[in-house]
């Protein structure tokens, strides 16, 4: 490849908080500069000049070191300036301001003219105090922006914690820069080590334990059983449980089966579509979420397990999920059953919250990508979420894992944690309805886990096969359906 074709900018990051920085154009592309710089440097002293200046600007002016001049640009403007940017819609002008900064030797930067800017404007990827700037010099601003969403979603979060922790581990070597620099790389060769010969080594560690402990719990587990529950007795119950079943159980494999697939599609939903169908059905609400919740148990700890298996679980966010998600579980558990004498006022409260449901599932799918921010109180949204959960037999997912996403939290370590204490949710939802109204519902809950079971594996198949926005719409469009069914027919 000739040095022509090549990218030969030189990347630098400047302290932009010790220049001052003139922007011609106060429009959409001047908020755009405006924006880029406050997002990375928001002590920068900015001069916006421009004869018209958008409501955007004006309203986060009080916020930040700007000063606006709502006039024509004036060759003084640039006295006492050491970068100016163009973004004004006329080339003549613009043309104009870059020869001026020229001469007078100021860098300058026109918006959509790569030949006549002195530096550009990368995009910018940040995790906390990682910054990476991406340039395609100046051809193609759309494909920069796309490699930086690229970036976003495989770096997690949590890469400034190892910037901390290595931060901190300098500051304990001892000697010149060269015997840190070699302590630093011993401490740090391990992320270079043959990842399978590492995995194997953590899992055959993992199979000593396991095999250790299994052997013995299983021995007493097997006494515990034998003596309290002699095979008379489990053959009695089995045949109680036999003579319980009737056809309807093929409508709860159907339900199971269909909540299943699209949770396996989604990583989310199972239990507000499995409630729906069966309120539809005709079962109570409190029925139909202890039902579901019980059912859950066995789905949502099998999927949990296998996100910490792969290391998709963040241990901190886990914990902060974990016990206000069993708190408001519980609450709602206690609230709905305590109440099911009133049914006929709980199931339209119940079918009013699972109709608002699908309309967020639509809304979610139809919502364009927007500026992400970061969500902090993860109490209250926990919380709601369990309690809702309980209430309307699903909802944890749609509310806590969509939420989190959608303010920018990673993807993968937000649905693996969420998984991961749904099954804790799901349990203590279930152990409550247990306590308070029994566990009655053996049909509705074998029905729901025989269907799951037979979708999981055609789910897990297909998931990659549908489009996400398209099974989101039609999930919120029969929710909907549904839940104005049981309001109004």
């Amino acid at each position: 490849m000739s040095i022509e074709t090549q990218n030969t900018l030189f990347p630098v990051f400047l302290k932009l908080e010790n220049f001052r920085v003139l922007i011609v154009g106060g429009g959409k592309v001047g908020l755009e500069k405006v924006t880029a710089i406050i997002n990375n440097s928001p002590a920068t002293k900015i001069t916006l000049v421009a004869t018209h200046v958008s409501e955007e600007i004006k309203s986060i002016q009080s916020n930040y070191n700007i000063a606006i001049h709502q006039r024509s640009f004036k060759e003084t403007d640039l006295n006492d300036i050491d970068l100016v940017i163009v973004a004004i819609n006329n080339k003549e002008t613009s043309l104009e301001i870059k020869h001026l900064a020229q001469q007078k030797h100021i860098l300058a930067n026109v918006a959509d003219t790569p030949e006549q800017c002195d530096f550009y404007l990368g995009s910018i990827v940040q995790k906390g105090n990682v910054k990476i700037a991406v340039s395609t010099n100046g051809k193609s601003p759309t494909l920069a922006k796309r490699i930086r969403e690229t970036f976003e979603e495989s770096f997690p979060n949590e890469i400034n914690e190892s910037l901390d922790n290595l931060t901190k581990v300098r500051g304990y070597l001892s000697g010149d820069f060269t015997d840190k620099v070699k302590q630093l790389n011993a401490i740090t060769s391990v992320l270079s080590s043959n990842p399978k010969k590492l995995k194997e080594t953590a899992i055959s560690k993992k199979r000593i334990w396991t095999y250790s402990l299994s052997i013995p719990l299983l021995l007493i587990l097997g006494y515990l059983l034998s003596n309290f529950l002699p095979p008379d007795i489990l053959g009695s119950y089995a045949y109680r449980f036999a003579q319980s079943i009737d056809s309807s159980i093929f409508l709860y494999i159907l339900a199971g089966f269909t909540a299943q697939m699209i949770d396996g599609a989604l990583g989310m939903a199972y239990g507000v579509t499995a409630t729906t169908f069966l309120l539809s059905f005709g079962i109570s609400p409190a029925a139909s979420s202890a039902s579901v919740h019980a059912s859950e148990v066995f789905t949502s700890g099998v999927s949990g397990l296998m996100h910490l298996k792969f290391g998709n679980v963040n241990n901190k966010l886990f914990k902060s999920l974990l016990i206000p998600g069993v708190i408001g579980a519980i609450l709602g558990a206690y609230i709905l059953s305590s109440f099911e004498q009133y049914n006929y006022i709980i199931k339209p409260l119940v079918s009013s919250y699972t109709l608002i449901l699908g309309v967020i599932i639509i809304f979610k799918a139809l919502q364009k990508d927007k500026v992400r921010q970061r969500i902090k109180r993860i109490f209250p949204l926990a919380m709601v979420g369990g309690f809702l959960d309980s209430i309307g037999g699903g909802g944890w997912g749609p509310i806590v894992s969509s939420t989190l996403i959608a303010r920018g939290r990673n993807p993968r370590y937000t649905i693996g944690s969420v998984n991961l204490a749904e099954f804790f949710i799901a349990l203590s939802s279930s152990l409550t309805f247990v306590t308070i109204i029994g566990l009655t519902h053996w049909t509705i809950i074998a029905g729901l886990i025989i269907g799951g079971v037979i979708a999981a594996p055609i789910a897990a198949y297909i998931a990659n096969k549908i489009p996400t926005k398209s099974i989101m719409i039609l999930v919120g469009i029969v929710v909907i359906i549904l839940s104005l069914k049981r309001l109004f027919f």
